[in-house]
């Protein structure tokens, strides 16, 4: 029996180092975001900070250890067989749900996701003791309820007060910046600069000090007894240093800023958090320990030991510390999440990962009607000086001239997204107020992007969708974390070491779908947003514009022949999974196309051409392709509904000419596209006719049919449809060619 919970406490080990991986890959959004989105620094220095932090803070973390022992609930009340059990539904369910979280891009609290698998978990175990044991107590006396409360308070207390502060900081930052702030920072930077840090160095001590493995208690109570001291110092040597930076050199002292913010916050996550990874193994090992230095059996021995205070080796701290720190470099998930958040705050438009809501409409036409009506009370004139300091245009200059390399937002908003960040939680800290550290950076960047105009009138509904959409997950963490660790706990209690092994088997599976969806969906990505790179950069010029369209063009024609020719195929074999792939490749297209409406503003601002001439000839053949994808979705979904609602297959003589007819818009696309790349014309307008004309005689044969009884209504249905579809294809390459076609006309007369 030993031998087994030895086993089951190396299990434990193992889920410690998969939840430090797929932990840090979800928190790393919470102190790289703000460097990385504004690119203050190379993406390379950057993770070399929060790594340096996130090793230096692992050590900080040996007093948070007890919450996975006793926080939530009272060990003494637990056999040390029902505590492994236990632990081991909280770490497996920890980490699939982690990984979830990550796979989608999406940020959440490690620590509300700790907190309610150990509350699962134990009340599953609770229930089966009520079950199978006649002393059993009652439930509230086994689960610490009181500490459950707290921190549901504390997250809703904790995302407004966020928000709020992230939008006052943010938006009086800016008044005094402006958007051109190395104008401005020479009269108020310093001050600003050093206040900042002041905010962060408070952060670093009431977060790290207390629990600091290599402190000793003297050493915690003479930094917290001199702490005011040590602010004012800091305050006045950091003026000093950012005053003489900024009439000496051209350094950006909110660089610094930046840089420490990140640091402080990374080392922050490694005090605070590395209990949600590490906690309930080490707990483990520390039980195992208990009951093998005593003689009962594992289902008779209680567990109060774990209520002692124990001190964690600084060595397991380390090593997690520097597992974590590679995590950062290797695993991409991080930075996926991180481009979440980055996304829903960079300032210019774009590409937007989030859709519409309802209720994200509702509440952007509320504030406007508000805004409207509070503008009238505004005096002119404060009205006139405020737009003044909130100006972008020299910024959005600079964004276009910088192109791909352009930041997110500047390093104004960089700096008070950190230093609010930081000051929040420590002010929380010195509350015994367990905000999460997710919560407060999120809010504070959201917050931060709409007093910065990041959130405008294009942008703001797909913002506060997906702001919605993050904060909808931060309370379905709690749902789902519960959920997991509670039916868990109970399969483990009656399933046994049976249960373990099953279970141990599917979460491997689970985590290899998901790294294998993650590639995939990355993979989608890139050649989702592969036009935004050099053509995008530099000014286009004839040749650049006609590359572009033939580029556009050419990639598009080749994927509508491969959907077309499927779905005839499809429809013929009635194989259905060769439909429904090809209806997936009909939405990649179009989501590609989407980003490629997105980047028009951009392309044209990049235009070398004073009369919009070539504006317009790129902006028509992107509209007159939009057109022939709407024909791929009707073709492709059509095909996919008929054969799966089982109805009647096609004549072979429809077969044979919907195939013709395929074949016929392929050799008109063939066409065109040869056109685009050798500027030589074809007979188009005869073959354009004769095309015409045959699709008049298959509409002419349905009819026939129809006469003859030899089809029913869905046949008619079908085969009309996507005749109609495919003359509409050809009537709009047909009009691709002949602008092509008159735009190398005009240019030769040039």
């Amino acid at each position: 029996m030993s031998t087994i919970f030895l086993i089951l406490v190396i299990v434990l080990a193992i889920m410690a180092i998969s939840d430090l991986i797929v932990g840090v890959s979800n928190d790393a959004v919470n102190f790289i975001n703000s460097a990385v989105g504004s690119k203050a620094f190379s993406f390379k220095v950057i993770m070399f900070v929060a790594a340096l932090g996130i090793i230096i803070g692992s050590t900080f973390s040996s007093g948070m250890m007890e919450v996975a022992r006793s926080g939530i609930f009272h060990p003494q009340y637990f056999y040390f067989s029902e505590i492994m059990f236990l632990f081991l539904a909280v770490m497996i369910t920890d980490v699939i749900l982690l990984d979830m979280f990550n796979t989608f891009g999406m940020p959440t609290s490690t620590t509300v996701s700790l907190v309610f698998e150990l509350m699962g978990a134990a009340v599953g175990i609770v229930l089966v003791k009520i079950l199978t044991q006649e002393d059993a107590m009652s439930m509230y006396q086994y689960i610490n309820s009181e500490k459950t409360i707290t921190i549901v308070f504390s997250i809703l207390l904790s995302v407004g007060i966020a928000f709020t502060f992230g939008v006052l900081f943010q938006y009086l930052s800016r008044l005094i910046f402006t958007f051109n702030y190395q104008k401005t920072v020479k009269y108020f930077g310093a001050v600003w600069g050093s206040l900042a840090i002041v905010g962060i160095t408070y952060f670093m001590m009431v977060k790290g000090a207390k629990g600091a493995s290599f402190l000793t208690p003297e050493m915690v109570n003479t930094i917290e007894n001199k702490a005011h001291l040590i602010l004012l110092f800091s305050f006045i040597g950091w003026a000093i240093i950012f005053q003489l930076l900024i009439w000496f050199t051209k350094f950006d002292i909110f660089k610094i800023v930046v840089l420490f913010g990140t640091f402080s916050l990374a080392m922050a996550f490694a005090g605070n958090d590395l209990v949600n990874f590490i906690g309930v193994p080490m707990a483990g090992w520390e039980s195992y320990k208990m009951w093998t230095a005593s003689t009962q059996e594992a289902g008779s021995f209680l567990m109060g030991g774990l209520a002692d205070n124990v001190s964690t080796p600084t060595y397991f701290l380390l090593l997690s510390g520097i597992i974590m720190a590679i995590t950062l470099y290797v695993n991409k998930k991080a930075r996926t999440v991180t481009e979440t958040e980055v996304s829903l705050g960079r300032q210019e438009e774009g590409y937007e990962k989030f859709g519409s809501s309802t209720l994200s409409r509702k509440v952007v036409r509320g504030f406007t009607r508000a805004g409207k009506y509070l503008k009238k009370y505004i005096p002119q004139t404060l009205r006139t000086a405020i737009n003044k300091r909130f100006d972008r245009q020299e910024f959005q200059n600079k964004q276009i001239a910088l192109g791909k390399n352009a930041p997110a937002f500047d390093l104004v908003r960089a700096a008070v997204i950190l230093s609010v960040a930081s000051t929040i939680i420590s002010i929380g800290t010195t509350l015994v107020l367990p905000l999460s550290t997710t919560y407060v950076t999120f809010m504070v960047a959201m917050g931060a992007s709409l007093a910065d105009g990041a959130w405008g009138r294009e942008t703001a509904v797909y913002r506060i969708t997906g702001v919605f959409s993050v904060i909808g997950g931060w309370f379905l963490t709690g749902f789902f974390a519960f959920s997991g660790a509670f039916l868990l706990a109970l399969a483990f209690s009656f399933g046994t070491f049976y249960a373990v092994g099953g279970m141990l088997i599917i979460v491997g599976y689970i985590l290899f779908r998901t790294h294998s969806f993650h590639k995939k969906k990355n993979e989608a990505q890139k050649l989702l947003l592969e036009d935004e790179e050099d053509e995008t950069v530099k000014i286009l010029d004839i040749q650049g514009v006609k590359k572009r369209n033939l580029k556009n063009f050419s990639k598009f024609s080749q994927n509508y022949k491969e959907i077309l020719s499927d779905a005839i195929k499809g429809l013929d074999k009635e194989d259905l999974d060769i439909l429904s792939k090809n209806y997936k490749k009909y939405t990649k297209l179009f989501e590609n196309f989407e980003n490629k409406q997105n980047q028009i503003y951009k392309v044209i601002t990049r235009i070398q051409d004073s009369d919009s001439e070539l504006g317009n000839y790129y902006t028509i053949n992107l509209y007159y392709i939009r057109e022939l994808i709407q024909t791929l979705k009707h073709i492709s979904w059509d095909t996919f509904h008929h054969v799966d609602n089982n109805h009647k297959p096609l004549l072979n003589d429809q077969s044979k000419e919907l195939d013709i007819a395929a074949e016929k818009v392929i050799d008109l696309l063939n066409d065109c596209t040869y056109l685009m790349e050798k500027g030589i014309r074809e007979d188009f307008e005869k073959k354009h006719l004769k095309t015409i004309e045959f699709f008049t005689e298959l509409r002419k044969n349905q009819i026939k049919r129809i006469k003859e009884k030899e089809v029913g209504n869905r046949n008619s249905m079908l085969f009309f449809g996507i005749i109609a579809q495919m003359r509409s294809a050809i009537n709009f390459t047909k009009r691709i060619y002949m602008i092509e076609s008159n735009f190398q006309m005009q240019q030769k007369l040039k």
